[in-house]
């Protein structure tokens, strides 16, 4: 098998089981109803899914190398942006203050 034969197959594979995992769900509850425990645990998913995207670009620096300093623009920015959503809860408003303070923190650190 080729190394393309292999990638394709690779595509294949993960979107079979892909859409195995989405239509059982669908398949399973569409005549029962939900456990309340995983009705509940299901609402939490979205935010751990963007956590779990937006954390890692923000605070690695390098690969392999975590960045908590005042010399990585995009964790304060993302503090500020925090701050900013937690206290107004506007979501417009928290993306345009956190780009502002990004590009503002790396034009003065250069």
């Amino acid at each position: 098998m080729t190394k393309s034969q292999i990638v394709w197959l690779v595509i294949v594979v993960v979107g079979v089981i892909n859409y195995a995992a989405r239509l059982s769900f669908i398949a399973f509850f569409a005549r029962r109803e939900m456990p309340p425990l995983l009705a509940e645990a299901l609402k939490h998913v979205p935010a751990a899914m963007l956590t779990s995207i937006v954390v890692p670009a923000v605070v690695f620096a390098a690969p392999g190398h975590i960045d908590f300093g005042l010399a990585n623009p995009k964790f304060i920015a993302a503090v500020v942006a925090g701050v900013v959503a937690w206290h107004w809860r506007n979501t417009l408003l928290t993306i345009g203050v956190g780009m502002a303070v990004l590009w503002l923190v790396q034009y003065l650190v250069g």
